[in-house]
């Protein structure tokens, strides 16, 4: 009996407490509605949002949010809350309210201080993004409540810490990305129990021990990178298994073991990037396999063997890095199968045999660098059968034998590197023919004889020439004038003689360019060649000099010959030029009337207000011109209606508008919808013939360049803060930028506009998709950027990087903070702006004396800001772009000093 009324007891305590449960937690329908509608209104009170009404009973049309609950009422629970990139800051934890909440986007914005613990009772919630924030200390352990949570993005923030082991509840997790951060510790083993996992992304941490040996058994892992970390052990196994890897970046750790043979079973694997690591033992053979490779990066490591013939079998493969490795055997032929292979980069093994013919057959291959190996024999004739090859670097072997007079057929040959082999014979004079060669030519080191070819005068392009140690002879040719492009020259060691002719990187460069060479004479040897070469030169140097006399006397009278006859043809034109003249009415121009061929504007309220003939007619007008860039020239436009547009007329190459026209239009209107506040997206497009014109909002402030070294700047107030806070703007475009994959191609203060209230805006980020819409922005092979902000690596790799922007960056900060221009003569001969800072110390010069004085002692707090600012700037412009930190960092570096 006693036991029966127990369990009655117990039955109706279980009922009381169930029901009170229930009371607490579950919300009836119109009561949640209620809630989440008081929420929203303190939501949009903290955050401000732009474009957020007021009136909270109407939050469901709210841009970025979406209710749920069906029907058509105003106060729907909200399920999803989708903020990215709206420069948003303040407390979220009030997000934490919205029960029914299943999405939650706030990427890409400024929250700062630690992640709400509270965002865990979330229990609805399927999507969280918090990534590209400066959410700092560890991750919650209360994030391991959210049990349906499938995606979880934290990556770039200023997390620390273990990632919290609360983590593994999430159970049905597909994405987990915590890259971009400061954790710590060890990757749990649980990652891999995850059976729904798809991608893990974790590089650029702290991250120490092993890859897991687990990961991806029972999962269907597609998406596994965790480069920059301190990795160790071995490449598990497990990986492989399931065959559906897709991406492996594991570069820059400390693994060691070898390539599991079980690689062979992901057929869908496109990008496997293992280098700077310490692997060991050779390459499997069931690489072969991997019918879908792109790329395949394994430099630096100390794998050993030969290279598998099998990488034949990945038709799709692009780019083949084996560098600085311990590689024998030789090249093999069935390489040349490689149709798409556009780098092949074997340098730094043991490799042997012969010059690698085989690869002549790749019609797309831009770069071979066989350096620093043990090839010999002689080159080829038909060397540069392929027309893309760009980069060819055969230097440090045992090549002999003379150059091939083909050389000249290598008509897109950007570098040519021979030095360190044992080639004789003459240097062909058919190199002049190379007209685009820049980078460098390289012939140092070898048995050469014979004078230097008076047709390298004709490389007009080229910064670097390097015959050194040669057995050349005769005199340095006069017409070597022409290499009007040359920095650093190097004939030493030689037989050359003779007086080095007067030519400014001749005379500027260091006298050990030129030793060695007995009979040579004159600047920068600082020997007279009188005394040297005795009478017999002075009565050549009087013959000479009366030659000289005869033809200037001949030349003086040719001159006025043909100025008399252009003075006649001026004369003869000037009532046709008064006829042209009278053609114009008010500054009007006529013109012939283009076809426009298609033309879109993207918002809405202005469509009736741009008028596309007028647009036209305003870029054929040399009075409406504003500034002409790299890519692009910018027109102001005045509309029927009085509205003031910027037009930008994009320089097309190769009829890029003509053949990529549909593309360029999509880009366009992707382009378009970016939204963040410090980027100037286009507003709309007319498009005709080979051209297109980009429509932008007017700035009436014009560029940073015009506030710092225009008229402006000297009539105004000094204003430190300002400045700061356009540079801070400026950081933030460029890190959104890198975080969407888009490389700026133009850093500079000329494409930094600056808006009504001073807030920077970075032009020409189109610029990198339109140029060639079917390529990406690494693949454009030329230096892009203005004089002054160019990266010094990007004259050797002829590749826009995120860390070339960086440095570009920099040298605006430099700007920002000096009021000098980037290249100014008052730096002196080969100085510019950031060699003038960085040698400061060199020149016995503080901070303060680089520093805008009118800046830096205005206050002490002012200073102190300048002061962090300058030491972000000297980062950001370090000659060695590994240390140049991420634009992410940079603006944190800057919003501590700011703070300060």
């Amino acid at each position: 009996m006693f036991a029966v009324r127990s369990l009655r007891c117990c039955h109706v305590f279980f009922s009381l407490v169930m029901a009170t449960h229930l009371l607490l937690t579950s919300r009836p329908p119109a009561a949640a509605q209620l809630a989440d509608q008081s929420t929203m209104a303190a939501l949009q009170q903290e955050l401000a949002v732009a474009g957020w009404d007021s009136d909270s009973s109407s939050y469901c049309a709210w841009r970025g949010v979406t209710c749920g609950g069906g029907g058509g009422g105003a106060d729907r629970p909200v399920e999803a809350l989708e903020l990215p990139h709206r420069n948003l800051q303040g407390n979220i934890s009030l997000v934490s309210q919205l029960r029914s909440l299943k999405r939650l986007d706030l990427s890409g914005n400024s929250f700062r201080g630690p992640i709400p613990p509270s965002l865990g009772s979330l229990d609805a919630l399927q999507f969280l993004d918090l990534s590209m924030n400066r959410f700092e200390d560890r991750i919650p352990s209360s994030l391991g409540g959210l049990k349906d949570l499938t995606s979880l993005n934290l990556s770039n923030n200023v997390l620390l810490g273990e990632v919290p082991d609360e983590l593994r509840n999430l159970a049905r997790l597909q994405e987990l990305q915590i890259s971009g951060n400061k954790l710590s510790g060890r990757i749990p083993g649980w990652v891999g129990d995850l059976a729904d996992l798809r991608v893990f992304s974790a590089y650029e941490n702290g991250l120490v021990g092993v890859i897991p040996r687990n990961l991806g058994s029972i999962s269907q892992l597609k998406v596994l990178n965790l480069h920059s970390n301190q990795l160790e052990g071995g490449i598990p196994d497990s990986i492989f298994r399931s065959g559906n890897l897709q991406v492996l970046v594991l570069t820059l750790n400390r693994l060691n073991g070898s390539l599991p043979a079980s690689i062979g079973n992901c057929q869908g694997l496109s990008n496997f990037r293992i280098g700077n690591n310490e692997l060991v033992g050779s390459i499997p053979f069931s690489i072969g396999n991997i019918s879908s490779l792109t790329y395949f990066e394994a430099d630096n490591n100390r794998l050993s063997g030969e290279i598998p013939p099998e990488f034949a079998q990945c038709s799709n493969l692009t780019l083949l890095n084996l560098a600085y490795n311990g590689l024998t055997g030789t090249v093999p032929d069935k390489l040349g199968q490689l149709n798409n292979l556009q780098e092949f980069i074997v340098s730094g093994n043991s490799l042997g045999g012969e010059f690698p013919k085989s690869m002549l057959r790749c019609r797309n291959l831009s770069k071979l660098d066989l350096s620093y190996n043990r090839f010999d024999g002689g080159l080829p004739e038909d060397l540069c059968s392929m027309s893309r090859l760009q980069f060819l670097l055969l230097d440090h072997n045992s090549i002999s034998r003379e150059i091939p007079r083909g050389i000249g057929n290598c008509n897109r040959l950007l570098e040519l590197q021979l030095g360190s082999n044992y080639l004789s014979g003459v240097i062909p004079p058919e190199i002049g023919k190379i007209k685009n060669l820049q980078i460098a030519l390289n012939l140092s080191f070898n048995r050469l004889w014979g004078q230097v070819p008076r047709e390298l005068g004709k490389l007009d392009k080229l910064v670097e020439l390097d015959v050194s140690n040669n057995q050349l002879s005769g005199c340095i040719p006069p017409e070597l004038k022409g290499m009007l492009s040359l920095i650093e020259v190097n004939f030493s060691n030689n037989q050359l003689r003779g007086q080095i002719p007067i030519f400014g990187p001749f005379q500027k460069s260091p006298r050990s360019s030129f030793l060695g060479n007995e009979g040579l004479c004159g600047d920068p040897l600082n020997s007279d060649c009188g005394t040297l070469f005795g009478s017999d030169y002075d009565s050549d140097h009087h013959k000479v000099s009366y030659k000289i006399i005869l033809t200037v006397v001949g030349s003086g009278l040719t001159v006025f010959t043909m100025v008399s006859v252009v003075v006649g043809f001026f004369m003869l034109r000037e009532k046709q030029e008064m006829d042209a003249k009278a053609a114009k009415v008010a500054g009007d121009v006529v013109v012939p009337r283009p076809q426009i061929a298609a033309g879109n504007v993207f918002i809405e309220s202005l469509k009736q207000a741009i008028d596309f003939e007028s647009v036209v007619k305003a870029t054929m007008e040399d009075a409406s011109k504003i500034s002409s860039g790299t890519f692009s020239t910018v027109y102001k436009a005045v509309m029927p209606s009085g509205l003031i547009v910027s037009v930008r007329r994009l320089k097309s190459v190769d009829k890029t508008v003509t053949h990529h026209q549909n593309k360029m239009i999509r880009e366009l209107e992707r382009l378009g919808n970016l939204c963040h506040a410090n980027l100037m997206r286009p507003i709309g497009y007319v498009i005709y013939e080979d051209v297109a014109l980009l429509l932008h909002h007017h700035m009436p402030n014009g560029t940073l360049a015009e506030l710092l070294h225009g008229t402006v700047q000297a009539e105004s107030e000094p204003d430190w803060l300002r400045r700061l806070s356009i540079a801070i703007g400026v950081a933030e475009g460029l890190a959104f930028l890198h975080h969407i994959a888009i490389i700026h191609l133009d850093i500079s203060s000329s494409n930094i506009f600056l808006d009504s209230h001073f807030n920077p805006l970075i032009e020409e980020i189109e610029i990198s998709k339109l140029l060639d819409p079917s390529k990406g922005t690494a693949s454009i092979s030329a230096v892009a950027g203005s004089f002054g902000y160019i990266p010094p690596e990007y004259a050797y790799t002829m590749q826009v990087t995120v860390s070339g922007n960086v440095y570009s960056f920099g040298v605006v900060l430099l700007e920002i903070l000096t009021s000098k221009l980037p290249v100014d003569e008052v730096f002196g001969e080969g100085m510019d702006l950031v060699k003038w800072v960085h040698n400061a110390s060199e020149r016995g010069e503080t901070p303060e004396q680089i520093m805008d004085a009118r800046l830096s002692t205005f206050s002490f707090a002012w200073r102190k800001q300048m002061l962090g600012v300058l030491k972000v700037a000297m980062l950001c412009t370090d000659k060695t772009p590994a240390k140049r930190p991420k634009m992410k960092k940079v603006v944190e570096m800057l919003l501590e000093s700011k703070d300060n």
